[in-house]
């Protein structure tokens, strides 16, 4: 066969319906395809939902702890105001 001979398409369709690479891919393969992303796909989302729940809940207990700390900060100055009103208080008098 010479470099400039052209293949007959009916040669090129027995090829392809051989199964031989560059052929189309049957609907029952299409479908497998299709099965295996979505699966893919749902795992790597499975994942990413876990991983979001986590991030979320570190979060929240940062923020819980962040409370606990100004709540005590807060209730230190209310005592420290009270004790500053009475003396200042006392000295009036």
């Amino acid at each position: 066969m010479s470099a400039y001979q052209i293949s007959s398409p009916i040669s090129g369709l027995s090829q392809a319906m051989d199964g031989s690479p560059g052929s189309l891919p049957s609907p029952q393969q299409l479908t497998e395809e299709a099965s295996q992303k979505r699966e893919l796909r749902l795992m790597k989302n499975r994942e990413a939902a876990r991983e979001c729940r986590r991030k979320k809940k570190e979060y929240v207990k940062c923020l819980e702890n962040r409370v606990a700390v100004l709540e005590k900060q807060n209730k230190m100055l209310i005592e420290e105001l009270k004790a500053l009103k009475d003396i200042y208080c006392h000295k009036t008098e």
